[in-house]
């Protein structure tokens, strides 16, 4: 699904981030972050809370969530030889093999020992090898609950324990098991915020992306149609579609949270509404939306797929201005931080 828009440089989606501007924990409570609020029409930036989301939107606004489930997927090993390895779980092939990162990189055919379980190399492409593990998906996942480890983001630097994390790096309403890195434009919402959004006729709908590690990686083509685009496995009810196919019609917004919801409902545009499937689809300058309304998402790292996507929605020039006064005005950066709302 990759499609070529406009040429342009890498260089383009570019800037400086001081260092203390990136966030290592999240605000408490969630809602109290700050929102830019980034109007298209009249091109102009206000600065508000998450909190003010009951009074930006109308009572006919769809906001689509994704309720992927972040699973501690970071855990440690040893080769029958005895050397210690780092893994790093991707997403999952089938009921017994995963795609996966491992530090050191090993061979394959080389057997890994886990506390109570075990896996064996079976195939390497390049940085991913494929483990097939003597435990079948769900009873791994039940395992790494206890041996796992949250995947964080290699920028972010924990503040807290385990536990604490594991609450912290996930939405209140995350639902479905499968991600190794959240949909962090979701960790804004409160319980309390949601049902006062309810209250007012906001309209919930929610669709699943399990995220991977593509994430994470940056562009490093010169010209960013070069970038292969990571794929993503996602699916959403047909009572869902059906409900959104119609607010569409009914010309109700309908607002994203987050890139990851935006992936998936663009890609249900160009796919004739399939409810299940993958999807690399890379969203740039020059790309014309076609479902969605607005975006709610966080402030994305420097030459990243997300920065492209938000460059698309609000416009080159207007973002650019958005995340010089994010800057300015002392934001809060990426997973952790603070977030905005593009109209």
């Amino acid at each position: 699904m990759a499609q070529v828009y406009f040429k342009m440089k890498t260089a383009l989606f570019d800037y400086s981030l001081p260092k203390n501007l990136i966030a290592n924990s999240p605000i408490s409570p969630r809602d109290h972050s700050k929102l830019m609020v980034i109007d298209r029409k009249n091109e102009t930036i206000a600065h508000k809370h998450f909190y003010d989301l009951v009074d930006l939107l109308d009572k006919n606004d769809v906001l689509v969530l994704n309720n992927t489930k972040v699973f501690p997927a970071r855990f440690f090993g040893k080769k029958e030889t005895g050397g210690k390895l780092e893994i790093l779980l991707n997403k999952s092939v089938d009921d017994f093999t995963w795609e996966a990162l491992t530090k050191p990189g090993i061979k394959v055919g080389v057997k890994v020992l886990f506390s109570g379980f075990s896996a064996e190399v079976i195939k390497r492409d390049t940085e991913i090898h494929y483990l097939k593990f003597n435990l079948n998906k769900n009873d791994l996942l039940t395992k790494l609950t206890e041996v796992g480890i949250t995947p964080l983001p290699p920028y972010i630097n924990p503040q807290e324990n385990e536990n604490i994390l594991r609450k912290e790096y996930q939405t209140v309403y995350a639902k479905s098991e499968g991600s190794v890195a959240a949909p962090t434009a979701g960790f804004h919402f409160t319980k309390d915020l949601i049902k006062k959004l309810k209250k007012k006729g906001v309209t919930f709908e929610y669709v699943t992306l399990h995220v991977g590690l593509g994430t994470f990686a940056p562009v490093k083509t010169t010209n960013l149609e070069d970038h292969k685009m990571h794929s993503e496995e996602f699916t959403v009810s047909k009572e869902t579609i059906k409900r959104l196919k119609q607010a569409k019609e009914n010309n109700k917004r309908i607002i994203s949270v987050g890139t990851t919801s935006t992936r998936v409902l663009e890609t249900l545009a160009h796919n004739d509404f399939k409810n299940t499937g993958s999807t690399n689809i890379f969203i740039y300058p020059g790309y014309k939306f076609k479902f969605i309304d607005g975006l709610i998402t966080n402030f994305h790292l420097p030459k990243s797929t997300l920065l492209a996507l938000v460059y698309t929605l609000g416009g080159i020039n207007l973002m650019k201005k958005a995340y010089k006064e994010a800057i300015l005005k002392n934001y809060r950066f990426y997973s952790f931080g603070d977030s905005s709302i593009i109209l």
